[in-house]
C-alpha cells in the first residue's frame, strides 16, 4: 500500500475519532484508539490516562452535560515504517457546557499504529495555542 493511502486511511481514522467523540458513540470511539493509548488533552488540570478505557472514563466525565464540536485540519502526517505513523492537526472546539464556553484553538499531536492491519491512535496530545472561555 503507498504512504498516500495510509495517509488516507489515518485521515479517515481522525474523522471518526472526531465525530464518534461529539456524537457520543463510546463503543465506536473505542475503537480508533490501541488498548494502551496514551492521551495528554491539557492544561495540565486533567488526568493523562494510559489505556483505552480510562481515557473514555476521563472524556465522559469531562464532557458530560455539555454539547462538544471539535474539527481537526490542514494534518501533516508522515509514514515512518509498515506499522507507524505520526501526524500534527490544526484543531480547533467549542465545548458547550451549562456553565461556560469554551473555544479552543491549537494542535492534535498523534502517533498511529497499525493492529491486525488498520490503523489505530496510540498517543494524542493536545497543545492549546489559546482558550477563550466565557462564563454563562
Amino acid at each position: 500500500m503507498s504512504d498516500f493511502e495510509q495517509i488516507e486511511q489515518i485521515k479517515q481514522l481522525k474523522a471518526r475519532y472526531l465525530r464518534y467523540l461529539d456524537t457520543r458513540q463510546w463503543q465506536l470511539w473505542k475503537q480508533v484508539f490501541t488498548e494502551d493509548v496514551i492521551t495528554d488533552y491539557g492544561d495540565g488540570k486533567e488526568k493523562k490516562p494510559v489505556g483505552v478505557g480510562k481515557v473514555i472514563e476521563m472524556t465522559r466525565s469531562v464532557l458530560e452535560g455539555t454539547v462538544s464540536v471539535h474539527h481537526a485540519h490542514t494534518p501533516e502526517i508522515t509514514i515512518i515504517d509498515d506499522s507507524n505513523a505520526q501526524g500534527i492537526w490544526g484543531m480547533e472546539d467549542i465545548i458547550d457546557a451549562p456553565d461556560y464556553l469554551l473555544h479552543g484553538y491549537g494542535h492534535y499531536h498523534e502517533d498511529y499504529r497499525k493492529v491486525e492491519g488498520e490503523w489505530r491512535i496510540s498517543r494524542v496530545e493536545l497543545r492549546r495555542l489559546k482558550r477563550d472561555v466565557s462564563p454563562k
